[in-house]
């Protein structure tokens, strides 16, 4: 009985404590998005807080019901981290409605669009700019990054993407796609296909589901 009771007890704290972790991280996150000029929509859900670095010359767009999960406290599916959110060097990042990540990295020096209803899971990376060049002597200057390549990421509506997969510059990521965990993604995934590996390669078609109403 003694145990019940205790065991009890320790699912009611944790239970408020919970609650009000989310409710803090909702709110800071807000605050985070505000002070960098990031425009969302409404029913933004954020549980835990995530790093927001968008710098001058940049900008972030998130459209509704944006649900984002930072640090090991959420979905935790191991390798937890906030998600990062950094744009410079004139970088753009736009977000559509009802997009879902998890602990996902987005650095950004051109440009990251992210469409309607794309789940992106734990621990991904997406990254515009190869950070650094190719000649030694350009890698030592502190002009580095600025030197370094960048081509537009697009992620379309619908696409899901699994953990812990790294997309990298210039790729083009099709409607209702499905890119599989661990995969490295390096060219363009046509729409409604799987594909998983390093470097990541077509799998098979997916059929389009029907549509009930």
């Amino acid at each position: 009985m003694a145990f019940k009771l205790i065991r009890f007890s320790f699912r009611v704290i944790r239970f408020g404590w919970r609650r009000s972790r989310r409710m803090a991280g909702a709110l800071v996150t807000r605050i985070l998005f505000y002070l960098n000029n990031v425009s969302y929509g409404s029913g933004l859900k954020s549980y835990g807080i995530p790093i927001v670095d968008i710098n001058d010359g940049c900008s972030m767009t998130i459209g509704k019901s944006f649900n984002v999960n930072n640090g090991r406290n959420h979905n935790r599916i191991g390798r937890q981290q906030p998600c990062f959110f950094i744009a410079d060097l004139g970088g753009n990042i736009q977000i559509g409605d009802r997009v879902g990540m998890s602990c996902t990295a987005l650095v950004c020096h051109n440009a990251i669009t992210i469409g309607d209803d794309v789940t992106i899971g734990g621990n991904t990376v997406i990254y515009d700019t190869d950070f650094h060049t190719l000649i030694t002597a350009q890698r030592l200057t502190f002009k580095d990054n600025a030197l370094a390549k960048t081509a537009p990421v697009v992620i379309q509506n619908g696409a899901f993407i699994g953990a812990h997969v790294t997309i990298l510059k210039g790729v083009t990521i099709g409607e209702n796609a499905v890119v599989g965990a661990g995969s490295v993604v390096t060219g363009n995934i046509p729409p409604n296909q799987l594909w998983g590996g390093n470097p990541a390669q077509f799998i098979r078609s997916l059929q389009p589901q029907p549509v009930y109403e």
